[in-house]
């Protein structure tokens, strides 16, 4: 009986922290801090549009994790609700439609900054380039959504 509940317990920690993540962009370059505060120990500048996972939010501040899996603070006016993706493979292949076979519209390099349009059919979104090209691109081979 213990171990069933124990079971039970674990699962839905596992299923409440799988749904539980938050993905915000970084509105302007800002500056991230070891505390939430700004005579904290300033750590380093993230660029705009970088996407980071929220994973603590007390009042003004927001502790973020970036795809390195650097932890630090930011202030939450500095985040915005326009979403971008970042490339994490070694090549991004962005596709005419949600699909392996279909036709290449382009390939993006790692670290690249994608801007989420919406979630395609399972396992793809759609993304658009800063210069205006759009389609699907496998999620296993981005970041932030």
């Amino acid at each position: 009986m213990l171990r069933h509940s124990l079971a039970l317990c674990a699962a839905l920690l596992l299923t409440n922290t799988a749904n539980a993540l938050d993905y915000r962009s970084v509105a302007e370059a800002a500056v991230l801090y070891d505390a939430p505060s700004q005579k904290a120990k300033p750590l380093f500048v993230i660029a705009a549009g970088t996407p980071v996972e929220a994973i603590v939010t007390l009042d003004t501040w927001i502790k973020i994790r970036d795809m390195k899996g650097n932890l630090a603070w930011i202030e939450r006016r500095q985040l915005t609700e326009q979403r971008f993706l970042q490339v994490s493979a070694a090549q991004a292949q962005v596709r005419v439609s949600a699909d392996e076979s279909a036709v290449l519209v382009f390939e993006a390099e790692p670290d690249v900054l994608l801007e989420f349009v919406e979630p395609g059919p399972t396992g793809w979104v759609k993304v658009r380039h800063r210069d205006g090209q759009q389609g699907f691109v496998k999620i296993t081979q981005i970041w932030g959504f």
